[in-house]
């Protein structure tokens, strides 16, 4: 695996693989047959490119749309790594230009559509050269148990099997339940597969679930509050796609469309402008996304429910893939059943697909309705069980409020489905209860029932929540159908007779998903400008991740550059001067005391004498005057690392210092006993090793703090 992480360091500037990159690399290295699920996000890519790199032969990736293509190449080429794609998009004459460099050993890696493997020309041609992968990417597309089934994948098993000497198989994909995974094991072929199963969860994105009124309004106000940030909204429709994107644009919001209903040639230039970022909003159906690798988009909000979780998590997946804090809204009104009913009914022909896409719907219309964590939701659909009952990163989660016993009404309810005997839809059950003098509800009798208008009290969109909800619970189940009918099961009995409670959790305001700092704003900018003189998405240059890593580390020379994650030895070379001059720069006019000179100091082990600071005693009379760090750093227009260099050099001096100073006015205790246990494994030489082992929420700022008051501190005492 040496080999590997060399590769990884060189070409992409990465330390380490995560999560499961590396048993997956080594998988496919010893050449067995392999299947990733992998979460958006979680670097599925990497997983067969770096296989791609070090094989003798020649790397197949099998792609479903012209976009994943085209973002994939135009990425790895960035990075030195040679590369091509052939799709309908590009010419006859191109296609021959690339087989003749695939002959002669000048790409490595070629991305190819499924309709492509038909063609018999293609196949000779690809059969005759020494293919060492066949890499399967949205693997999810083989099976029809899936949500997004391409006949054009059921032809990868031929093409395969074509071979004298057969590739090693890689599929991937980021959501599949088991179901699903066997299924495109059997579909594909694979040769005795080992399988990884990473997680579906990503820890960065929010996930909330809204009933707002109005909600073009709540859009606006949310876009207006994130402004100068990547955004996607999805709608059912291309005729709401049509109508949000006409708003957006009367409220002067940067945005532009996409559906199939637009041209190729619109398609394409919508597409694009959103991903160089010349465009930050993009309104869209679902057509618009898959494989579309641009890194930070912030936010993706549902303007309709989806059809399905496995979709509604795909798309949610766009957000975030940088690993930086992103939010996913879903916004949902009843109206929203009906039209994914009524495009169940008109787009799918087979009866067994259509019983499993509504049984898929229903789990939605639960999601929607459950009260419980959304995000333990959607990991237990996928089969993944989790330990925690609140995630604190989701809707339901960090919602205010109080948990309330609503037994007594959930009775109510239960007791209403038993007396009407017959099954019914929910509708139905809430007129009952409500007391409707509808002529239906009188056609059947349920006027004379006990349990009739005994819930008056709540309105006819509250009761019909609270109805969903408890379906969402598991206390009422449902027939599945194109009109589901309820009906009671051995939780509902445990209710009716007392044994169980039902306990649940009784604006939303838009705010802001994170706050960049000037420096970051400044990368960002110098980012931009390099995107466009290269004709690359932003992207592509450095992710806000590293953008952010360096605003907050401040590297002042090449090997401090490298250093930060994401910056390989190529993109220092192509990238790094430019960059550095901003850094040098913003430290010089802001008097800031860069993460390094502390870390410098550390590895001194207090045997050298350090250079003295014109300010740093100013720093400690200014704590003697009682102040506190926060205050110091306010005043004297200091970053609260500069004011901890301070303290730092002037304890290591041998000074005595006269002052209390409020370290738990930095960092809470259970931050430091993290921090402290990290130290103890990790040591101290180095904070980007510590950084990386502790949650995103402890910034470098505290791990400073904690090594001061612990070590540099108590050294002096």
């Amino acid at each position: 695996m040496n080999s590997a992480l060399k590769a990884l360091n060189k070409y992409y500037g990465y330390d380490n693989f995560r999560g499961d990159q590396g048993k997956v690399i080594e998988s496919i290295l010893n050449g067995r047959d392999t299947m990733a699920i992998m979460p958006t996000g979680g670097g599925k890519s990497i997983c067969y490119q770096i296989p791609a790199l070090l094989f003798k032969g020649i790397t197949i990736v099998i792609s479903p749309l012209i976009s994943l293509m085209k973002d994939q190449v135009d990425s790895i080429k960035a990075l030195g790594i040679k590369a091509a794609y052939i799709n309908s998009s590009i010419s006859q004459s191109e296609i021959l230009n690339i087989c003749s460099s695939l002959k002669s050993g000048d790409i490595k890696i070629l991305y190819v559509a499924p309709e492509r493997l038909e063609s018999s020309e293609f196949c000779s041609i690809i059969k005759n050269l020494r293919v060492s992968q066949v890499a399967v990417d949205e693997a999810h597309c083989v099976s029809q148990w899936g949500h997004d089934f391409r006949v054009s994948y059921t032809y990868i098993w031929k093409f395969i099997a074509g071979f004298s000497k057969r590739p090693v198989v890689t599929a991937f994909t980021a959501t599949a339940t088991e179901k699903v995974r066997k299924d495109i094991a059997e579909q594909i072929k694979l040769n005795n597969p080992v399988v990884f199963i990473s997680g579906f969860d990503r820890k960065n994105l929010k996930i909330s679930c809204l009933k707002v009124g109005n909600r073009f309004r709540y859009i606006l106000d949310y876009i207006r509050a994130n402004a100068g940030q990547s955004g996607i909204i999805y709608a059912a429709t291309r005729k709401e796609v049509d109508s949000l994107y006409e708003k957006l644009k009367a409220n002067n919001i940067s945005a532009g469309r996409y559906h199939a209903g637009l041209s190729i040639e619109d398609r394409k230039k919508n597409q694009e402008d959103f991903v160089y970022d010349r465009v930050d909003v993009i309104a869209a159906t679902n057509a618009f996304g898959m494989g579309i690798d641009k890194s930070n988009v912030r936010f993706v909000i549902h303007y309709n429910m989806p059809k399905n979780i496995e979709s509604y998590y795909q798309e949610i997946g766009r957000a975030g893939r940088d690993g930086e804090k992103s939010e996913c809204i879903l916004m949902f009104a009843p109206q929203d059943i009906i039209t994914q009913k009524y495009l169940i009914e008109t787009s799918i022909q087979s009866s067994d697909r259509r019983i499993s896409e509504y049984k898929k719907l229903q789990c939605m219309v639960d999601f929607v309705h459950y009260n419980g964590c959304l995000r333990k939701y959607i990991l237990n659909y996928f089969g993944e069980q989790v330990d925690y009952e609140e995630c604190g990163n989701c809707s339901n989660c960090i919602r205010e409020g109080e948990y309330v016993d609503k037994t007594v009404d959930s009775q109510k309810v239960l007791s209403c489905i038993y007396r009407m005997k017959r099954e019914f839809g929910v509708n139905m059950i809430v007129d009952v209860l409500r007391g409707s003098s509808q002529k239906k509800v009188l056609q059947y009798g349920f006027d004379k029932i006990s349990t009739y208008g005994i819930m008056k009290n709540y309105s006819k969109e509250e009761l019909s929540n609270f109805v969903n909800t408890l379906i969402a619970q598991g206390y009422i189940s449902l027939k599945e159908g194109e009109y589901p009918t309820v009906m009671l099961n051995s939780n509902s009995v445990k209710i009716l007779k007392g044994e169980e409670k039902v306990i649940l959790k009784e604006s939303t305001k838009a705010e802001k998903i994170t706050t960049n700092s000037d420096l970051f704003e400044l990368l960002r900018s110098c980012r931009r400008e390099i995107a466009k003189e290269e004709e690359v998405p932003p992207y592509l240059i450095f992710s806000d991740t590293t953008l952010r890593e360096i605003s907050s580390r401040y590297p002042v020379t090449p090997q401090q550059m490298l250093d930060i994650s994401g910056v390989g030895e190529l993109k220092l070379k192509k990238y790094g001067n430019v960059f550095l001059k901003i850094v040098k720069k913003y430290v010089y006019e802001n008097k800031i005391e860069p993460n390094w000179v502390f870390e410098m100091n550390l590895q001194k082990n207090n045997t050298g004498k350090n250079n003295k600071l014109k300010t740093f005693e100013i720093t400690v009379s200014m704590l003697e005057d009682n102040m506190n760090i926060e205050e110091i750093s306010e005043k004297r227009s200091l970053t609260i690392s500069t004011v901890l260099s301070h303290i730092e050099k002037y304890v290591e001096q041998g000074k005595k210092l006269n002052a209390e100073i409020k370290f738990y006015n930095l960092f809470t205790r259970d931050e430091e006993s993290k921090i402290l246990k990290a130290i103890k494994k990790l040591g101290m030489s180095r904070l980007k090793p510590i950084k990386k082992s502790l949650p995103d929420s402890i910034s470098y700022d505290k791990i400073k703090a904690v090594i001061l008051k612990d070590f540099i501190m108590e050294n002096n005492n």
